[in-house]
């Protein structure tokens, strides 16, 4: 709230009376002409009126400069003297100088208003919008989920689901972004979490562990690719490692590694890849938007093979390489 104070007035006269703004009055001269002005004899002054409540006062001389804003002025700063000393061009001078500096620091602070009112629409907007995608996104997996269910067709079935457990990935990132005070930046981790809890519920034949770090912060354009690389591999080895026996267990793991990397590490302990496997080699729609992701994200993926099962580890920059 703004303050008031003044020395010398009578009560109720401080944040109550005014003054014309118009040429009858020192203030108002100064405001419509837009010149300083000097006035050392009040009671004998003939460009304008001396104002009841300085005589009142015995206030007998006025100096007056203009509050200068951007464009238009804010006011007029006066300094009034019942003192018999006159005032002269270098108090002019002084107090221009003053109210330059109020002025500067008025229109700052309004443009700090107007940047954080702009700021606050902005963010409201984005999370509605992040809010929609989400919404949109979750109907469009919910859509392929139900024509995966009724299209009687084993391959189109898998196809449809693990296109809509993409999708659904996607939508998890605008569902935390919309819930988060932050619209830029998600929490790798939890994201991750979340993620692998929406898989498990998809991932009929495994059971998902998930063994997330928390406050690994990313932006959402590199959080939404290593979330689509984690949903990719745990499918992989949900078809593949244990397509012998009845299911398994998928462990996912998100750490961070020094102060710039962070890693997303998917093991099973199926029946282990083929000794002459090659990521680079492989064929399988997975496979190529892994890899794809990977580079989009200037990160590394290597492939540990052990006696029983494997891993696929991802280190990526927690930022964009410039």
């Amino acid at each position: 709230m703004p303050s008031r104070a003044g020395v010398g007035w009578d009560p109720g006269v401080v944040g109550v009376a005014s003054i014309g703004a118009d040429l009858a009055s020192p203030a108002g001269f100064a405001l419509r002409t837009g010149k300083p002005v000097i006035s050392n004899h009040l009671e004998n002054e003939e460009r304008f009126r001396t104002p009841e409540i300085l005589a009142k006062h015995g206030i007998y001389r006025a100096m007056n400069v203009i509050l200068q804003g951007d464009g238009h002025p804010f006011g007029v700063l006066e300094v009034d003297s019942r003192s018999e000393d006159e005032f002269v061009e270098h108090d002019i001078a002084f107090l221009q100088g003053a109210a330059n500096i109020l002025g500067m620091a008025i229109e700052r602070e309004r443009r700090e208003r107007s940047l954080k009112a702009a700021l606050n629409r902005h963010q409201v907007l984005l999370k509605e919008m992040n809010h929609r995608v989400k919404n949109s996104l979750t109907i469009a997996s919910s859509m392929l989920r139900l024509q995966s269910a009724n299209i009687g067709d084993d391959r189109l079935t898998q196809l449809l689901d693990e296109a809509s457990m993409r999708i659904l990935a996607i939508g998890r990132a605008h569902d935390r972004l919309y819930q988060s005070p932050d619209i830029e930046t998600l929490d790798l981790g939890g994201y991750i979490n979340q993620v692998c809890k929406d898989l498990d519920d998809g991932v009929s034949n495994c059971e998902i562990h998930i063994d997330a770090q928390k406050g690994i912060k990313v932006e959402i354009d590199r959080a939404v690719p290593a979330a689509l690389i984690v949903t990719e591999l745990i499918t992989n080895a949900a078809k593949y490692a244990y397509r012998q026996g009845p299911g398994g267990k998928i462990w996912v793991r998100v750490t961070r590694e020094g102060d710039k990397n962070a890693v997303l590490a998917v093991r099973d302990e199926g029946s282990g890849l083929p000794h002459d496997f090659d990521i680079r080699q492989a064929k399988g729609l997975g496979t190529r938007i892994v890899l794809a992701l990977t580079e989009q994200l200037g990160a590394e993926l290597a492939v540990l093979k052990g006696a029983v099962g494997s891993e696929f580890v991802l280190t990526m920059p927690i930022t964009a390489k410039s």
